[in-house]
């Protein structure tokens, strides 16, 4: 079965993908290991990283909140049936044992409630990213706009093509930590 042309990227791009995962950074290393020009896996790179960069912020903007809600409204519901079981029943182990998981989601309650501020933190780190990578771009396009008009030709002087850019990372492993954050001191 012969592959089209959108397959092969996608496939090229999982590949580059997986040696990604697999701690190679270096752009000569995957292209010498995939057979395939350096500037293609470059772009396949800035590629991947565009895509995650907008995982990231969707997953921030959409599901994290929906997501909080829903523990909420669930730890609730648990509250309220504990509440139920300790006042019907008449062992009083299992009386101690509803109380005891009353009194653990008034915990759960209490830290999701008061990590609310993570989360807006969260969101913000993500809205302000967004606002600075915008004010590049159009700082980019300024600058190039002035260069024709003057005559002057730019290369493209991208000094990441052999390593994935640090701020990139840095950015997804911060909001990382915030979620992780907001996640393993609730659960």
């Amino acid at each position: 079965m012969k592959m089209s042309q959108k397959d092969k990227v996608e496939w090229r791009r999982d590949q580059v993908q997986q040696l990604l995962a697999k701690g190679h950074y270096n752009h000569r290393e995957i292209s010498s290991i995939l057979q395939i020009p350096k500037s293609t896996i470059s772009r396949d790179i800035q590629y991947l990283n565009q895509n995650a960069k907008n995982s990231i912020r969707k997953y921030v903007d959409e599901r994290l909140p929906e997501e909080y809600e829903n523990c909420l409204v669930g730890l609730t519901a648990i509250l309220k049936e504990a509440w139920s079981t300790a006042q019907q029943t008449e062992d009083r182990r299992e009386k101690i044992q509803a109380l005891l998981l009353a009194k653990e989601c008034y915990s759960m309650k209490l830290d999701l409630l008061t990590n609310a501020t993570v989360v807006d933190d969260a969101i913000r780190f993500v809205s302000s990213k967004q606002k600075e990578e915008g004010q590049r771009q159009r700082q980019i396009s300024s600058e190039e706009e002035k260069a024709k008009a003057n005559g002057i030709v730019i290369e493209n002087q991208d000094n990441s093509s052999d390593d994935i850019q640090g701020s990139e990372e840095e950015d997804k492993q911060h909001v990382r930590d915030i979620t992780s954050t907001t996640t393993n001191q609730t659960f």
